[in-house]
């Protein structure tokens, strides 16, 4: 085993370390807030150098994984905040923020938790793409529904931000990986290195500005967050593989479902109802990263099946 593999088994390990640190010193990490795009573009980047266009070609092929990864999401993430807000008896205004984190896409972290997992990472990326579009009209409507509330949702920011942040440096890292396929597999360990550097440190950062509002959250908004994230990843994945759909697949529909792009519903609760409303949508951005490294870390060093359920003993 390489050292750089070594260092890649110790992912959550670092997530938790750097997220303890960011908590009690966070002014290590809030002057690193405006390199946290150019971050995820590495990130991005360096997956899109281990893919090829056949992996996309197969997704285009086998189009029923997306569709059951979105509606899922689109269904399990609000109806879940909803539920998890009544249960623990969330003010109007936090349970205004905690349906906005259920009601918008998937976020790009499910892209790279997908990838450190073992999961299909070009079936992410065409998730993540989907759920966005789809979001434009779904996350007004869903808050109208469960709230009776009518928001509007940035459009075109959304969509060039998404491309800017992840489609342009995946395609740039598939067109190199089809020009030096060879030579980028004997460094693909030290790719991931690089890759889990940049979301630990991402991490961090967003503990670190958040910090302020973590001190002052109280334990039941903090449980509200945890189960939410919690009920999404798993739901996901179980509904995955009742579905019959192979563990790697199952994987990745999870960490769609249960991550989401909780940075646009901070910015959409500032911008249509209160700071309270944008509180969950700050925890939930950092909880779900480190959930996610912390799964992402379990299942890489779990057997990964291709086959459906009734074909396999494995469980993931």
């Amino acid at each position: 085993m390489s050292i750089f593999e070594r260092i890649n088994r110790l992912f959550p390990v670092w997530a938790i370390l750097l997220a303890v640190i960011a908590a009690l010193v966070p002014e290590l990490f809030t002057g690193l807030a405006g390199y946290i795009k150019a971050l995820l573009v590495i990130i991005m980047f360096a997956m899109g150098l281990t893919l090829t266009k056949g992996d996309f070609a197969r997704v285009v092929k086998s189009p029923k994984p997306i569709a059951v990864g979105v509606i899922l999401q689109f269904l399990i993430m609000p109806l879940a905040a909803l539920l998890v807000s009544r249960v623990l008896g969330l003010s109007t205004e936090l349970t205004i923020g905690m349906v906005l984190v259920g009601a918008t896409a998937g976020g790009t972290s499910s892209n790279v938790m997908t990838w450190l997992a073992g999961g299909h990472v070009a079936l992410s990326v065409s998730m993540t793409m989907v759920s966005t579009l789809i979001s434009v009209v779904a996350t007004p409507l869903i808050t109208l529904l469960l709230l009776g509330q009518s928001i509007d949702v940035p459009v075109l920011g959304m969509l060039l931000s998404i491309a800017q942040l992840v489609v342009a440096p995946i395609v740039l890292g598939v067109v190199i990986h089809h020009l030096l396929g060879t030579h980028i597999q004997r460094v693909e360990p030290a790719l991931a290195t690089l890759a889990m550097a940049s979301i630990v440190l991402i991490i961090a950062i967003v503990v670190a500005l958040n910090a302020g509002r973590l001190s002052t959250l109280g334990p039941v908004v903090a449980l509200a967050v945890i189960a939410h994230n919690s009920i999404g990843l798993a739901a996901g994945y179980g509904l995955a593989r009742a579905l019959r759909f192979d563990t790697r697949t199952a994987r990745t529909i999870a960490f769609e479902v249960g991550l989401q792009n909780s940075g646009l519903a901070v910015t959409l609760a500032n911008q249509f109802f209160t700071a309270t409303s944008a509180l969950p949508g700050a925890l939930f951005s950092v909880w779900h990263n480190v959930s996610g490294s912390l799964l992402a870390g379990y299942w890489k060093r779990r057997h990964v099946s291709n086959a459906p359920p009734a074909a396999s003993t494995s469980r993931g």
